[in-house]
């Protein structure tokens, strides 16, 4: 049901109102209100520096001036593939401020992946690091790139880190040519140092912001539009429905940039409220515990794999976690047995919080639900946010499903996405008006429950779809790929249980006729996959097999290995057990 009048907020949280005044401004100027009125806090921590807001904001209009100088005008994509840094912060905002659109990318997908998102936007600008130089050049012709611009790890960080960087990180990365056809981030940056351009544009909240990335309702990539409205109203509702959040808390952003978790709740509503994001440019579980524990993070948001990683921690032991005021699961189902570990977890290391679970999609930048702080329901995913609308219907309709009936997941509210960029069918098959409320419906294709006080529930996905290490892989995509192996006659992609990354990839593979089924085949197709499937996503396993059972109308039966494995993993179990 989609009335309000069954949302807890008010009892659980303090009286968190249902409805909420959102910013009507772009990010930037959001950003810029927040400096004039925390000019000192530190906006962003990286590896041992500091930034404040008012630093931060003069780097931004510098990088905005140079975007100007270089040819960047309104509307235009700049394609930003980094992972958390300063650079990538700052060129996110200079974007904004500039009128353009950023295109986030994964750094770490695959050739093909990258050409497409380049093309598909016609973006002619991109940032990235060092590191991944030698794969743009290799498909820099291919692409409409008129400038890259290359940052590196080293000029983010004070004197005796570069040092010890240098000596250790950075002797890995292959030098870059003296003459490429690049621009260095710090050269780039000199050319801000102009005032002749104006670097503002006159935007509005509904005008186009950001393009992330995800499957859509068919599992092929699709970039989706979303505006600064978007990114601000949850900025608004993470605030308002996490009271005890203060200008100057500290949330330990380490879920990626180019992710609608990371780039919305841990980097965007944190700046956007005068909260200080400490960066982490990758993941390692003793890396997190560390800056966690070090930095005292007021707030934390990963996926089950991450925390999962973490009990596992020795180094955890004797952690005072009593700072904790705020930890966050979202991106994949938390299973309630991890809820219970965590919840323990924090218990015995002096944490007077629970993890909190939420939901969302990429199509409205990521979470509209959340647990309350002080209401749980065991399996839930909470309730949705002041101003989002959560109903339930039948998979396939828009007939609404009576509590307790499990059914579609739709989603309306201020954070909805405006498009899929060039793909209008798709649009209009996942964005629909109802003519009842007159409200923009999201039809996730996820399927769950919702119960009579607003509780919802996630019980799956109608959509073929992998989620590994929280993030969603499209099985008919990685099929795509590997039957175009000159070695493959058919494949079949699925998702088998991991202890680590909650799924992993495996993928079933009929050779072609005169093909042997060795382990140098094995290695042939898995070297073939890396150039086109980005690396989370690649396959864990590969197994051979003579066919691929069949569904009466000749297509490939998944389900049938899904259960094959299922039963695999319960034997194997037993066995144990027994011996």
């Amino acid at each position: 049901m989609t009335t309000k009048a069954k949302m807890p907020w008010k009892n659980s949280t303090g009286g968190i109102p249902l409805y909420l005044d959102y910013f009507d401004g772009t990010m930037y100027e959001k950003i810029k209100d927040i400096s004039n009125a925390y000019p000192r806090n530190i906006a962003f921590d990286f590896m041992g520096v500091a930034t404040n807001y008012v630093m931060f904001v003069r780097q931004i209009e510098k990088c905005a001036r140079s975007l100007r100088m270089m040819g960047v005008r309104e509307n235009d994509k700049v394609t930003i593939a980094m992972p958390n840094c300063p650079q990538a912060v700052i060129m996110f905002y200079a974007v904004n401020l500039v009128g353009g659109v950023s295109n986030m990318v994964h750094p770490l997908s695959s050739e093909e992946e990258l050409v497409y998102y380049i093309n598909n936007v016609k973006s002619e600008t991109l940032l990235t690091l060092d590191q991944f130089y030698g794969k743009i050049e290799a498909i820099r012709s291919r692409t409409t790139l008129k400038n890259v611009i290359i940052a590196r790890i080293k000029d983010a960080l004070s004197k005796p880190l570069k040092y010890g960087y240098m000596l250790t990180e950075g002797r890995k990365i292959k030098k870059i040519p003296s003459d490429a056809p690049v621009i260095m981030w710090n050269d780039f940056m000199i050319l801000g140092n102009t005032k002749f351009y104006q670097s503002t544009v006159k935007r509005n909240s509904e005008d186009p912001a950001v393009i992330l990335y995800s499957g859509g309702t068919t599992g092929t990539s699709k970039g989706i539009v979303l505006t600064n409205r978007n990114f601000n109203a949850l900025a608004t509702q993470i605030v308002a429905t996490n009271p005890m959040f203060r200008a100057g808390d500290k949330m330990l952003a380490v879920m990626p940039v180019f992710h609608g978790f990371g780039l919305g709740v841990c980097i965007h509503s944190m700046l956007a409220n005068g909260g200080r994001c400490v960066l982490v440019p990758r993941f390692t579980p003793e890396s997190y515990a560390k800056d966690l524990v070090k930095h005292k993070c007021n707030f934390v948001a990963g996926v089950p794999t991450l925390y999962e990683a973490l009990l596992r921690l020795p180094k955890f032991d004797k952690a005072n976690l009593s700072f904790l005021k705020g930890v966050f699961s979202g991106g994949d189902s938390l299973s309630i047995e991890l809820k219970k570990k965590l919840d323990t977890f924090l218990y015995d290391h002096h944490a007077t919080i629970q993890v909190r679970e939420g939901y969302g999609t990429t199509e409205t930048v990521t979470a509209c639900c959340l647990t309350p702080v002080s209401f749980y329901k065991e399996g839930s995913i909470g309730v949705p946010f002041p101003d989002t609308y959560i109903k339930i219907v039948e998979p396939g309709t828009d007939k609404e499903l009576p509590y307790g009936e499990e059914g579609e997941i739709l989603l309306a509210g201020p954070t909805v996405m405006k498009e899929y960029i060039n793909h209008p069918e798709e649009t209009a098959d996942t964005l629909r008006v109802s003519e009842t409320d007159g409200l923009t419906w999201v039809y996730t294709g996820d399927l769950g429950v919702m119960d009579d006080q607003g509780f919802i529930y996630f019980k799956g996905r109608a959509k073929r779809m992998i989620v590994t290490s929280g993030y969603n892989v499209y099985p008919a995509q990685l099929e795509n790929v590997l039957d175009a192996c000159e070695y493959v006659s058919m494949s079949c992609v699925i998702g088998v249980p991991d202890e680590y990354r909650v799924e992993k990839v495996k993928a079933f593979i009929v050779l072609k006729p005169g093909v042997s089924p060795t382990d140098g085949t094995k290695q042939a197709i898995l070297e073939y996959a890396k150039k086109h499937i980005a690396k989370y996503a690649m396959p864990r396993e590969l197994e051979f097999r003579e066919e691929l059972p069949k569904t009466l109308v000749g297509k490939v039966a998944y389900r049938v290995l899904e259960e094959e494995e299922a039963k695999k993993r319960e034997e194997l179990k037993n066995k144990e057990k027994s011996e």
